[in-house]
């Protein structure tokens, strides 16, 4: 795919991209072979190549005469899943996208539908890619404090123990892929707000700061839920904990009644001749009457003491 930067994202064609590029920056969508076969064409002064199929993290390289990079972009949906990988080649003329799953096609695709500029450039488009980037993960951090809250609710009553704390592992494990997420895009937006190579007018490289600030507002965000999910967490440790110590309460308890009843157990398992009960005719009944009487009065005791 190739577009012209306009007022809006034009399709176009490769030679024409090429010809027009000092008067209207292109955008192209490559797949890796795609570029294998056509990147000399380009005319981009790369030094080191990145290899598509070896992305680890998002980052941008200043080159001699141009800015590589990578993209690795969580799956919001299922951030332990598989991610999103592209890698991206620029300078002054435009820029080029190694798509590897196809999400910067997606985007892409989308903004020439619906994006519009009054001041189109080549820092514009670049900062409203960005934002596609993460522009939906306000409402799923709010999401995720929601579920966070309903946890934090269900913990003061009845709750599942084994769910509960999977749950609570899981969001921490998201948030933590999220963070280092936000703060490698903040080190790229860096690198364009730098502007070493002087790919970019001056007068837009506010949009980059401005899209650093949204950035770390999000990322602020994630830190806050991540403390959440801390507290949450040494919450549940202390249910679990008062939890443990309720049922040995009751063992106690029951353990501490059955001791004299055990007892009284012991001696008339003895079987001694001359005890006088055994020939007692009210012994037997005695004796379930002192039990219980003994039983009732350890309850009473332990629910006066409000240990039950």
């Amino acid at each position: 795919m190739y577009y012209q930067i306009k007022e809006t994202l034009v399709g176009s064609t490769h030679k024409k991209c090429l010809e027009e590029a000092s008067a209207y920056p292109f955008v192209a969508v490559l797949t890796p072979e795609e570029w294998g076969n056509s990147k000399d064409t380009f005319d981009i002064g790369i030094d080191r190549d990145h290899e598509q199929e070896n992305i680890y993290n998002t980052k941008a390289d200043v080159n001699y005469d141009a800015i590589t990079g990578t993209f690795r972009i969580p799956d919001r949906s299922n951030v332990a899943g598989d991610d999103f990988l592209f890698a991206f080649a620029l300078d002054e003329k435009g820029v080029v996208f190694i798509d590897v799953n196809g999400y910067a096609g997606n985007i892409i695709r989308d903004m020439a539908k619906t994006r519009k500029w009054h001041a189109p450039g080549l820092e514009r488009f670049l900062c409203d890619f960005l934002d596609r980037i993460i522009r939906e993960d306000r409402s799923y951090f709010e999401n995720l404090e929601k579920e966070l809250k309903k946890i934090e609710d269900e913990l003061a009553g009845d709750f599942d123990e084994q769910g509960s704390s999977a749950r609570i592992n899981e969001i921490r494990s998201d948030l933590l892929e999220m963070r280092t997420h936000y703060e490698q895009l903040l080190d790229l937006v860096q690198v364009f707000e730098e502007n070493d190579n002087d790919f970019f007018r001056n007068e837009n490289l506010r949009l980059f700061k401005l899209f650093g600030s949204r950035a770390s507002r999000r990322l602020d965000m994630i830190l806050s839920l991540q403390d959440y999910t801390v507290q949450i967490r040494d919450l549940y440790q202390a249910q679990m904990v008062i939890k443990q110590n309720h049922i040995m309460t009751i063992l106690t308890i029951v353990t501490t009644i059955f001791m004299p009843l055990t007892l009284i157990v012991g001696w008339y398992g003895m079987n001694f001749t001359h005890m006088p009960e055994l020939e007692s005719p009210y012994a037997y009944p005695i004796v379930i009457l002192v039990c219980l009487l003994i039983s009732s009065g350890s309850l009473y005791y332990f629910k006066k003491k409000k240990w039950l």
